[in-house]
């Protein structure tokens, strides 16, 4: 089968690679219907992030079951499902406390030895616990499956930032990023009631966008004056709630400086840069809470409102590439003319 696979930086190929199989009793195979690139992708497409030659690429995936090992029992060959961007056994202490992202059998696509999602199968450990069915009217509906793509990784994980940064009714909430997961937490923000959100970010286009999904202002500013500006629109106070969705040491400050006394920052941009100071979170009760966001646990919540179009996070894929044209992809995302791009077989 064909995959995606980087070399060095900014060198991605579609190479032949062994087919996707059943190792284990309760693995599923699913062929790829939709995939996608993500912003933590770059980091290893520009070097930043350290990558086995030949490693296969790609945690966002959706599509079909072709084969099952014989100990699965809720998914039968052609149910489309969707992948969270981890797998996880469903049976440990942390997937119990909803946190599967902190599963020890578990992992993440790409990750060595495993199955990449930009490619045109992918073997899926522990697949009961793991994949997501959904309605098989889907499979002809392009823009319901863009959005149901997003349940693998950004919806999930913005609408994790706007939970662990305390959104909730009557709420201000600053977004630092306007990135796929920004423009997400926008949505999850306004979702969870929040009454003032702030999108921190220069992209028009990303800013027209953050509107529409329930943003009442734009930032444009950075560093010191970004933080100015959000408390001019917040009577000098800061907001309840920041999320910082870039992954920078420069996000990452903006956002805790933009938090209020008392308030809280969820954190889920993946982290580079430097150190974190914690002065300022000490000084000024400031909570710290997000990491990788435990997105399985998050489907059951997100899912219906996808399906009955209370919320249609569609939008963030402004591109789509086939398999074969994916480095095209990474380019676009890395020189900042997409936002999100998709990739079909």
């Amino acid at each position: 089968m064909r995959a995606t696979t980087i070399h060095s930086p900014y060198d991605i190929r579609v190479e032949h690679v062994p087919d996707a199989s059943v190792r284990q009793p309760g693995d599923a195979v699913v062929q790829v219907l939709r995939a996608c690139v993500c912003g933590t992708d770059l980091w290893a497409y520009r070097g930043e992030s350290a990558r086995q030659p030949g490693q296969r690429l790609g945690h966002e995936f959706l599509g079909t079951v072709t084969d099952i090992g014989p100990e699965v029992t809720s998914l039968r060959p052609g149910d489309l499902v969707i992948a969270p961007l981890s797998w996880s056994d469903g049976s440990c202490v942390y997937c119990t406390e909803d946190l599967p992202s902190a599963c020890p059998n578990g992992g993440i696509w790409g990750a060595v030895g495993s199955d990449g999602g930009q490619g045109e199968a992918v073997r899926v450990p522990y697949a009961d616990s793991t994949l997501v069915q959904l309605p098989a009217d889907a499979a002809s509906d392009d823009r319901l499956l863009n959005a149901l793509l997003t349940l693998a990784d950004v919806l999930g994980t913005g609408y994790h930032a706007a939970l662990s940064a305390g959104a909730r009714p009557g709420a201000s909430v600053a977004v630092v990023g306007d990135g796929a997961v920004g423009l997400c937490a926008v949505m999850a923000a306004r979702m969870l009631g929040a009454e003032n959100i702030v999108i921190l970010g220069r992209h028009p286009a990303r800013l027209e966008l953050a509107q529409k999904f329930g943003a009442t202002a734009a930032v444009t500013e950075r560093g010191d004056a970004a933080v100015e500006a959000v408390r001019e629109l917040t009577g000098g106070h800061g907001v309840h709630a920041s999320i910082e969705a870039a992954g920078t040491a420069e996000a990452r400050n903006t956002a805790i400086a933009a938090t209020r006394p008392g308030g809280a920052v969820g954190w889920v941009g993946a982290p580079h840069g430097s150190p974190l100071d914690t002065a300022m979170l000490f000084i000024r009760s400031i909570t710290l809470r997000g990491g990788i966001a435990p997105v399985r646990a998050h489907i059951p919540t997100l899912l219906p409102r996808i399906l009955d179009g209370t919320i249609d996070p569609s939008p963030v894929f402004d591109g789509t590439v086939a398999l074969d044209a994916i480095a095209d992809a990474y380019q676009a995302m890395n020189t900042r003319t997409s936002l999100k791009v998709l990739i079909t077989p």
